[in-house]
C-alpha cells in the first residue's frame, strides 16, 4: 500500500510540483490548498506524513502545525514545513518535525520524507 502524503500547499504551482514528484517516488499525495476542514480530510485521509507551508514561525503563522502536534488523534503524524521564511528553522523548536526550505532540492525533500516515514 502505498504511503500517503498530505501536502498543504497554497501556492498552486508548488503543489503541482510536489504532487508529481511524490507520485513519481511511489507516494499517493493528498493536495490540499488551504487549511480549511484540515483535521476533517486527516481524519478521512489518514497520512502518514504532512507537508505543511508556513509562510512565517510567528504564532499566527506554526498555529495549524502546533494544533496537529496537540491533538491525540494527529500528534504522531510528522510534520515537514516547507517555508521561505529565513527563521524558520524556529519552527522545529515550536512545532515541526523537519524542515524544508525554500526553494528545495527535490532529492533533499525526498529524503527527508523517507527519513520521517521511517522515523
Amino acid at each position: 500500500m502505498k504511503k500517503k502524503v498530505l501536502v498543504v500547499e497554497k501556492d498552486d504551482d508548488i503543489l503541482q510540483i510536489i504532487s508529481h514528484i511524490l507520485i513519481d517516488e511511489g507516494y499517493q499525495p493528498i493536495l490540499c490548498r488551504s487549511e480549511e476542514g484540515i483535521f476533517d480530510i486527516i481524519k478521512f485521509n489518514k497520512p502518514d506524513v504532512i507537508l505543511l507551508d508556513i509562510v512565517k514561525p510567528s504564532e499566527q503563522g506554526t498555529e495549524l502545525c502546533r494544533a496537529i502536534k496537540a491533538m491525540e488523534s494527529t500528534k504522531d503524524i510528522p510534520v515537514i514545513v516547507l517555508s521561505t521564511h529565513p527563521h524558520v528553522d524556529q519552527v522545529k523548536d515550536i512545532c515541526a518535525d523537519e524542515i524544508v526550505k525554500k526553494p528545495f532540492d527535490i532529492s533533499f525533500l525526498i529524503h527527508v520524507v523517507k527519513e520521517q516515514l521511517a522515523a
